[in-house]
């Protein structure tokens, strides 16, 4: 897969795709059709004649692990869990992204510069009621580059429309396009940044992710798919762009200038505040398009859409080659639920081999770069206990969690769309670190019913005598 087209062509094959023939009024229509049909599971939609507007739209395109399992080229049937071993398993062999000619890459077919670039010739969707506008970055990601090392990173924040040549951006606080500002402001120099819509969705993911600063989202891009990603130059930036890119929005970030942005509907099912606040933009100075573009668009809202199941991949495979690379023993598996958006809860499986070796592991998770950033629950569990399998993890947090073994850590950095925060204190978030094992160091361990296995295998030979339906032994 290379491109949303790929994806498009490939999911169609398969029935994970659907073309939407019918008009549909980009104006809450569509995400609503879309936000319905993802609450149940349905497939990724093309919607090919929307209001006003020939360029199509496609939403939905992540929103089930089946589909997440077709762009990273796994078998459809993986669970969550299986895509998280393959990402660890190929995720620290980077490749360099390739540099191609620019008649190689289709984003370049088109070009607008000045007085043409109109954002609105682009069907961008208004997607909940209480926006403070169209959103025409939900499912892009934004690239910028260090000034002083070259580091190239691909980081996905909301951008609003706010005028034909801006858009907004909510570069939050620590994130690495906010260090990267800085350094521009601290040279008195705008920003140069491309946003990228429609492209391999494998980017897009990858920019969603929590990658350790410093390494290339297009460096685990070609490790994750065994090749280097196509990039060209851009027109108005140094930076280099997905040569397959259906959108391209080129221009700059003056962290000294600001607009009104927000409202936004997020992914925590919340709004992001009450009114507007004053943020930096992007002065659009170019853009580039493929012909007959697709602009893709995720709903974003409550859980789970596009956003949750993209978070719950990359932020949960990261968390697991974070805590592998600290090299920490006995570790099974990871799980971070898209419930949780993949950040907020983490359950971790363990074989416990010494004496506070679960509180090693509920530390190192929130000490990981992906933890460290509004990670507020930590779960360990037994080895006996597979980490998504809920059920039994609640059987965990009620036969085996005491609280007297729990741990409060009362300042950890929060992300400022957590609703469980008030909105005028949200850089600051609470940690709870739950030991849901049987502690180690016990010599007296509670003694686990077992069933007699040759009893078991006597009644497995006399189930259809007994009439029994065969597929409930």
């Amino acid at each position: 897969m290379r491109d949303m087209r790929d994806f498009i062509n490939e999911a169609e094959e398969k029935g994970l795709c659907k073309r939407i023939t019918a008009e549909v009024d980009w104006n809450l229509e569509l995400s609503h059709i879309a936000k319905l049909n993802e609450e149940q599971g349905g497939p990724a939609l093309l919607f090919e004649n929307v209001k006003d507007y020939e360029t199509p739209v496609i939403t939905s395109v992540c929103t089930t692990v089946e589909r997440l399992a077709l762009i990273t080229g796994n078998p459809l049937d993986s669970s969550l869990v299986d895509l998280y071993d393959a990402w660890v398993k190929l995720g620290e062999n980077l490749v360099e992204p390739r540099w191609v000619e620019k008649s190689e890459a289709p984003c370049k077919q088109n070009i607008l510069s000045g007085g043409d670039i109109d954002l609105f010739r682009f069907p961008v969707p208004q997607w909940y009621p209480l926006d403070g506008g169209r959103y025409i970055g939900t499912a892009h990601f934004i690239i910028s580059q260090d000034p002083e090392t070259g580091w190239v990173n691909l980081g996905t924040y909301r951008s609003q429309l706010l005028d034909k040549d801006k858009i907004g951006t909510q570069f939050i606080k620590g994130k690495h396009a906010d260090i990267m500002l800085k350094k521009y402001q601290a040279m008195g120099k705008p920003m140069p940044v491309a946003s990228v819509i429609g492209c391999d969705p494998l980017l897009f993911i990858l920019g969603a992710a929590r990658i350790s600063a410093f390494t290339s989202e297009y460096d685990v891009a070609g490790a994750l798919r065994g090749e280097p990603v196509k990039v060209v130059p851009g027109e108005t930036v140094d930076l280099p762009i997905p040569a397959t890119a259906e959108i391209v929005i080129e221009g700059e970030v003056d962290a000294d200038k600001f607009m009104e942005e927000g409202p936004f509907g997020e992914y925590t099912g919340y709004y992001s505040g009450v009114g507007t606040d004053p943020r930096n933009y992007i002065d659009v100075k170019c853009v580039t398009y493929r012909n007959n573009p697709i602009l893709w668009g995720t709903t974003v809202g409550r859980a789970v859409t596009d956003t949750h199941m993209t978070m719950a991949l990359s932020y949960g495979a990261t968390l697991w080659q974070q805590l592998l690379a600290m090299k920490i023993p006995g570790l099974k598996a990871v799980y971070c639920p898209p419930e949780g958006s993949g950040r907020f809860l983490a359950i971790i499986s363990m074989k416990q081999m010494y004496p506070g070796h679960a509180d090693q592991v509920l530390t190192a998770a929130i000490s990981t770069e992906m933890g460290a950033y509004g990670l507020k629950t930590v779960i360990v569990v037994d080895e006996d206990i597979d980490p998504w399998d809920i059920p039994r993890v609640m059987y965990a947090l009620s036969f085996r969690f005491q609280p007297n073994r729990s741990q409060v850590i009362k300042r950890g950095r929060s992300t400022p769309l957590d609703p469980s925060l008030p909105i005028s204190a949200r850089e600051i978030t609470g940690r709870l670190l739950l030991d849901a094992t049987i502690p180690y160091d016990w010599k007296n361990k509670p003694i686990p019913i077992e069933l007699d296995s040759e009893m078991v295998e006597k009644v497995k030979g006399r189930w259809s005598e007994l009439g029994i339906d065969d597929r409930t032994c």
